[in-house]
C-alpha cells in the first residue's frame, strides 16, 4: 500500500510523500491504485476530483481520507472579486467563458424528464453565494433590481407548510445571468454588501468527487466536507451525476462527510447515460414511463448484476440544503446500505419542482436496506419508486417533512419497521406487498391503485427479471402500529389510521375463491376484487380509525400530545401513554409469519435470504416475547421524554 499526501503548501510537482505533498487532490487521483490511500490535509480545495482507477476488491480499496482531526473542504466553486457597481445594490461579474472550461454552469439549463417547472423561464445549475448562503435566480435583470420570490405555483400540492416557503428577507437575494459567444454575466443583488469584501463565491464545476468514467470500483470517501456543486437534473430516465457520486460502479464507502449545496441532488449511486438521457423530453416519442422500463432492460443486457453494480455503504454523513436529492440513485443503488445519515433541509428552497425530488430518491431499491437515519425538514423524507424489493426501511426518525415516505408501483416484499414518523403527512402508499410493523405513525396515509402502469419484481435478490404487472392496491401487512389521529388531512385519500383499508378480504383463500367465483377470465378477474390485507395488534390514539375486520386493537381515549423537541444536538420524542396501550395483545414478527406478497412470491427476509425477526426495537433493544406497539419497547405509562436522536449518532 502507498501513502499519497496532498496540502495547500504542496506542489503537483512532487512525490507526494507527507514531507513533499501534491498540491492537488486531483494529482493523488490519478495516481492512486487499488490498495493505496490519498490523505488530504487542511484547507479548500476548488476542483473536480474524478478518481481515474478502481480498487480490486474490499480488502484492496482506494482510499481518500481527511487528515484525521483536519478540515479539508472541496468546493465546486470559485471565489470572485471582480465585481462591478450596477445600480444600487446590483452588481455584476463579466466572465470569459473560457473561465468555465467545457461546462458552464450559467449556460446550461435545468430541465428534463418529469422537471416540470418553473415552465415560463429557464433556470441554471449554477449558483451565487454570499458567505456560504445561496441566492435565488431571478427572471430578469428587472426582477434582481426589484427582487421579489415568485412563490405562486413554485410548491407541490402536498406543500401545506407556510413557515418553509421564503421568508421576506430571502427575497433580497437574488442573481441573473446573461450569456454570449464570448462572455457570461452575472448580476447580484446584494443587499448593501461589497461583494468584493465578502466570501462570494459562484459554482463552476458540476461534481466536486465523481469518477468520469464508469466502473471506478472499491473507492472509500471520508472526511470531507463538499458543497456548491452544479449539478444538473437527475431524472431516472438520464445520467444521474451528483456533487459526489459512484458513477455506476461498485463497492464505495461514503462515510462521515459533509455534504451540502448540490444544485440538484448531493450523492448519487445512480445510473449512467448509455441506457437512455432524457429520451422523452428530447424526442417526445414515448412517455417517460416506457423509456424507463426500457432502461432496467439496457442495463440488464450490459451487465447490471449484484457482482458488477451497487453494494455500496453510505454511512454517518450530514447532507443537506440540496435542491432536489441528498440521496438519489437509479438502478446503481441495488444492495446498499444507508444508515446514521442526517438528512435535512432537502428541496425546501422550492426554486424549482419536478416529480423526483426527497430526501432519498431510489429507484430500483433491491435489497437496499435504509436504517438508523434522521431525516427531517425535506419536501419528502424518502421517496422508493419502481422495484422496491427487498428494501427495509428500519429505525429511522421522520419529522417536520412535508411529507415522510412514499413507495410507488412496487410489488414487495418491502419492509417497513421500528421508525417515528412524526409529520403530519407519513405514508403514500401506491404499492403492494408491503409490510408495516411497529412503527409510530403520527399522520396520514395516502393509497392508490395504479392499474395504468405495468412494472418489473425480480426473482429474489437478484436484478433478473422475473415479470411486471400493475398494482392492484393492498397486499399488506400493518402489525402493532401506533396510529395517531388529527383533524387535518392532504388529500381526499389521506386516512389517519387504517380504515382505508376496509372492502379487503383477510386471507389469500378467500382471494381465489373470490375471484374463482367470477367465472371464466383471466387478467379481468383479478383487477374486480380487492387483495387481502393483514391487519392486527395496532393501537389507534386520537381519533384514528381501525379497519373493521381488525381482530385485536387497542383504541385510545385521550390525546397522547406526541411532540418532537430539538434541545441542542439531541432530539426527543415527547408522548402521553396510556396503559391499554402496554397491554394490547401482540407477538414477535418476522419472516416465518409474515407471509409473501402475492405476486413476487418472495419472503420478507435478510438480503442473504436469512430470516428476520423482529425481536428488536428502535434503539436495538431486546424486545419481549408479547413486545409493546410501536417502535419503542420501553415505552411506559403517562409521560415519556426520550431522546432519539444525537448528534453523536454521525460523523
Amino acid at each position: 500500500m502507498r501513502e499519497y499526501h496532498v496540502a495547500k503548501n504542496g506542489s503537483d510537482f512532487s512525490d507526494g510523500t507527507q514531507a513533499h505533498p501534491f498540491l492537488t487532490i486531483s494529482k493523488a487521483a490519478a495516481l492512486a491504485m487499488p490498495g493505496d490511500c490519498v490523505i488530504v490535509h487542511a484547507g479548500v480545495y476548488r476542483e473536480w476530483v474524478k478518481p481515474e482507477h478502481s480498487g480490486r476488491s474490499d480488502a484492496e480499496r482506494i482510499v481518500y481520507t481527511a487528515a484525521p482531526g483536519e478540515k479539508v473542504v472541496i468546493k465546486g466553486s470559485e471565489q470572485i472579486k471582480s465585481w462591478q457597481p450596477v445600480e444600487g445594490d446590483v452588481w455584476k461579474a463579466v466572465l470569459p467563458n473560457s473561465f468555465f472550461g467545457s461546462y458552464n454552469p450559467y449556460k446550461e439549463t435545468l430541465g428534463g424528464d418529469w422537471f416540470i417547472y418553473p415552465a415560463d423561464h429557464a433556470l441554471h445549475p449554477g449558483d451565487v453565494y454570499l458567505n456560504g448562503k445561496s441566492f435565488y435566480e431571478a427572471s430578469s435583470l428587472e426582477e434582481v433590481k426589484h427582487p421579489q420570490i415568485r412563490t405562486e405555483g413554485y410548491n407541490p400540492p402536498w406543500t401545506k407548510h407556510p413557515e418553509k416557503l421564503p421568508h421576506p428577507e430571502d427575497t433580497v437575494f437574488q442573481w441573473y445571468t446573461e450569456s454570449d459567444e464570448e462572455s457570461t454575466t452575472i448580476y447580484a443583488n446584494f443587499q448593501g454588501k461589497n461583494p468584493n469584501e465578502e466570501l462570494t463565491e459562484i459554482n463552476v464545476r458540476r461534481s466536486c468527487f465523481y469518477p468520469e468514467r464508469i466502473g471506478r470500483n472499491y473507492i472509500t470517501v471520508r472526511g470531507f466536507e463538499m458543497a456548491q456543486a452544479a449539478c444538473p437534473w437527475t431524472p431516472p430516465t438520464a445520467d444521474q451525476p451528483g456533487l459526489l457520486g459512484t458513477h455506476w460502479s461498485k463497492g464505495w464507502i461514503i462515510e462521515q462527510n459533509v455534504i451540502h449545496d448540490a444544485k440538484c441532488s448531493g450523492i448519487s449511486i445512480g445510473k449512467e447515460a448509455s441506457t437512455g438521457h432524457n429520451l422523452c423530453t428530447r424526442t417526445h416519442r414515448k412517455p417517460g414511463y416506457q423509456y424507463q422500463m426500457e432502461a432496467v432492460f439496457r442495463a440488464r443486457q450490459t451487465g447490471w448484476s449484484k457482482e458488477t453494480i451497487g453494494s455500496h455503504i453510505i454511512r454517518n454523513n450530514e447532507i443537506y440544503d440540496c435542491g432536489q436529492n441528498g440521496i438519489v440513485g437509479h438502478m446503481g443503488c441495488v444492495f446498499s446500505k444507508i444508515y446514521h445519515n442526517h438528512i435535512h433541509d432537502i428541496a425546501v428552497k422550492h426554486e424549482f419542482f419536478g416529480y423526483e425530488i426527497a430526501g432519498i430518491k431510489l429507484h430500483v431499491a433491491i435489497d437496499v436496506q435504509i436504517f438508523h437515519n434522521n431525516i427531517h425538514n425535506c419536501t419528502l423524507g424518502t421517496w422508493l419508486d419502481w422495484q422496491a424489493q427487498g428494501t427495509r426501511v428500519s429505525k429511522n426518525l421522520y419529522y417536520q417533512n412535508d411529507r415522510d415516505l412514499m413507495v410507488e408501483v412496487s410489488h414487495g416484499p418491502y419492509l417497513v419497521d421500528n421508525n417515528i414518523f412524526a409529520s403530519a403527512y407519513n405514508f403514500d402508499n401506491l404499492s403492494q406487498g408491503g409490510a408495516y410493523v411497529h412503527n409510530l405513525c403520527c399522520g396520514t396515509m395516502r393509497r392508490e391503485d395504479v392499474l395504468d402502469r405495468s412494472t418489473p419484481y425480480h426473482f429474489p435478490h437478484s436484478t433478473e427479471v422475473a415479470g411486471t404487472t400493475v398494482v392492484y392496491g393492498g397486499d399488506d401487512r400493518l402489525y402493532q402500529n401506533i396510529f395517531l389521529g388529527s383533524a387535518k388531512t392532504y388529500t381526499e385519500q389521506s386516512i389517519h389510521g387504517t380504515e382505508g383499508y376496509n372492502g379487503h378480504l383477510t386471507s389469500l383463500e378467500t382471494y381465489i375463491e373470490k375471484v374463482m367465483s367470477l367465472g371464466n377470465g383471466d387478467l379481468e378477474q383479478f383487477q374486480l376484487v380487492k387483495q387481502p390485507v393483514y391487519i392486527n395488534g395496532n393501537a389507534y390514539l386520537n381519533g384514528a380509525k381501525a379497519f373493521r375486520e381488525e381482530a385485536d386493537n387497542f383504541v385510545g381515549k385521550n390525546d397522547p400530545a406526541v411532540r418532537i423537541v430539538q434541545d441542542g444536538d439531541e432530539t426527543y420524542l415527547e408522548f402521553q401513554a396510556e396503559q391499554g396501550l402496554l397491554e394490547l395483545p401482540t407477538r414477535i414478527y418476522g419472516t416465518a409469519n409474515l407471509g409473501s406478497p402475492r405476486i413476487t412470491e418472495e419472503p420478507y427476509e435478510n438480503p442473504d435470504g436469512t430470516p428476520i425477526v423482529l425481536d428488536t426495537d428502535y434503539f436495538g433493544h431486546p424486545r419481549k416475547s408479547a413486545p409493546i406497539a410501536g417502535p419503542i419497547e420501553n415505552l411506559r405509562a403517562g409521560a415519556n421524554h426520550i431522546c432519539v436522536w444525537s448528534s453523536a449518532d454521525t460523523l
